[in-house]
């Protein structure tokens, strides 16, 4: 079974992928496998020829902020990017998900529903989080301002729009376990 787990940006999707992995799950991170692919030397000229040589801070780095600010303040620019990107990210993914037959496989993915990944899924969990705590725990993480925060948030589908295309929920707000959560839907998945 192949299950997608996505939540904007701040909502601990990533945590949620980790409990899952502990659980027994195959986890394949999308948004990791998307920073890879940055650096494949075709993608890299797509990218160049896109957004400019400032992408890279050197061989091994991408300017992220510079990344950010073109891209969050002009979907066409956000479109084109990931058109260049998620091909790749999708290929690696189907070559992930044939190495483990018969195991639950969870796809980790911030842009899920943003770039059409939900059409090869059997299932698709949403971790959502209030907007507050969302923003409070990138700006720790990511040392960002609220401003770029907010581009970020205002570029991915918002929560209501996403529960229509889900079917399970996972609440990380700091009141419900995530732990009891997980486990109950990884049981139920398991099931099926």
């Amino acid at each position: 079974m192949i299950v997608g787990l996505t939540g904007g940006i701040g909502t601990g999707k990533s945590t949620v992928a980790k409990l899952f992995e502990l659980l027994g799950a195959k986890t394949f991170n999308s948004d990791e496998n998307a920073k890879q692919q940055y650096f494949v030397p075709a993608i890299k000229q797509q990218v160049i020829d896109l957004l400019g040589k400032e992408c890279y801070a050197d061989e091994r780095t991408l300017n992220r902020k510079f990344i950010s600010t073109k891209i969050f303040s002009d979907t066409t620019l956000l479109k084109k990017l990931n058109a260049i990107i998620h091909p790749a990210v999708i290929k690696d993914f189907r070559a992930f998900a044939n190495s483990y037959p018969g195991k639950l496989i969870i796809k980790e993915s911030a842009l899920l529903f943003e770039v059409g990944l939900i059409k090869e899924l059997d299932k698709v969990i949403l971790v959502t989080s209030p907007l507050e705590l969302r923003i409070e725990r990138v700006m720790k993480r990511d040392n960002l301002s609220r401003e770029e925060i907010m581009n970020k948030i205002k570029s991915q589908l918002s929560d209501e729009e996403k529960l229509k295309l889900t079917d399970l929920v996972i609440r990380n707000d700091e009141k419900e376990f995530l732990i009891t959560q997980t486990l109950a839907i990884f049981n139920k998945l398991n099931h099926v």
